[in-house]
């Protein structure tokens, strides 16, 4: 798990009065979900977190897509669905700061 997903949990945690561990769960959820969804149009997905650890199985759609990643970009299949998970790490904030937002976004 990147420290960028566990910031982004922990936000999560603190804004709702979570435990961490409850939102750690939402956060690695979400995300998941999320890219489940755009690569198999999956609606569910099953994980598990360990402490900073995620164990999960892609359907065999995100797999072959993670496959042809890793071998175009000379990483391991699991640090490109890392690289995944992170771009959705603070998609799910209520508000989202200023410095987060892309460059050009207005602000409210």
């Amino acid at each position: 798990m990147s420290d960028r997903l566990y910031e982004a949990a922990q936000e999560w945690a603190d804004r709702r009065l979570e435990d961490i561990d409850e939102a750690m769960a939402t956060k690695v959820e979400q995300a998941l979900l999320e890219i489940e969804h755009l690569v198999s149009q999956s609606h569910n997905v099953a994980f598990e977190v360990d402490g900073r650890e995620i164990r999960y199985e892609p359907t065999e759609e995100l797999a072959a897509l993670l496959r042809r990643q890793a071998e175009e970009s000379g990483v391991d299949e699991s640090a490109v669905l890392k690289m995944h998970v992170d771009l959705y790490a603070n998609a799910f904030l209520d508000e989202v700061t200023d410095e987060q937002k892309p460059p050009g976004t207005p602000s409210e």
